[in-house]
C-alpha cells in the first residue's frame, strides 16, 4: 500500500514539474472567410453531399454522399490551399453529428438553395 502512495506521489510531482500540452498548432487553411454576417452565424445556403469525405483532423467534418449540410461560411482560397466550406449536418436521421461544425471540401457538395448571400469578408482565427 506505502508502494502505491509512493508512485502515486512520485508521478504526481513529475506531472507538475512537465505542464500538459496545450494544444497542436495547425496550419491556417486561409487567412480570409466569406460570411453572411459579421459573426459568420447566419446560413448562407443548404447543400447535398456528391461524394464521401473523412476528415483528416479535428477542424473537419465526416460527410457521406446524400447528406444535406447547412454552409456557414465559405474559406477564401490562397494559393496552394484547396477550397474549403464550413458547415454542420443537418437532417434527423443525423441527429448525432448534428450541431458539428467543421471545414469540408467545396468541391464534394453541390448548393441546393442559396438563403443569402456570402458578402461579408471575415478574418478567420
Amino acid at each position: 500500500m506505502i508502494h502505491h502512495i509512493c508512485l502515486a506521489i512520485v508521478l504526481l510531482c513529475l506531472g507538475l514539474m512537465y505542464p500538459p500540452v496545450m494544444g497542436i498548432f495547425m496550419d491556417k487553411l486561409a487567412s480570409k472567410k466569406l460570411c453572411a454576417d459579421d459573426d459568420c452565424i447566419y446560413t448562407i445556403s443548404l447543400a447535398r453531399v456528391e461524394e464521401d469525405y473523412n476528415a483528416p483532423d479535428c477542424r473537419f467534418i465526416n460527410i457521406k454522399k446524400g447528406q444535406l449540410i447547412y454552409v456557414y461560411s465559405k474559406l477564401v482560397k490562397e494559393k496552394e490551399s484547396g477550397e474549403f466550406w464550413a458547415g454542420s449536418v443537418y437532417g434527423q436521421e443525423y441527429e448525432d453529428h448534428m450541431g458539428t461544425v467543421g471545414y469540408f471540401p467545396s468541391s464534394l457538395v453541390s448548393e441546393q438553395h442559396v438563403y443569402q448571400e456570402a458578402n461579408r469578408t471575415v478574418p478567420t482565427t
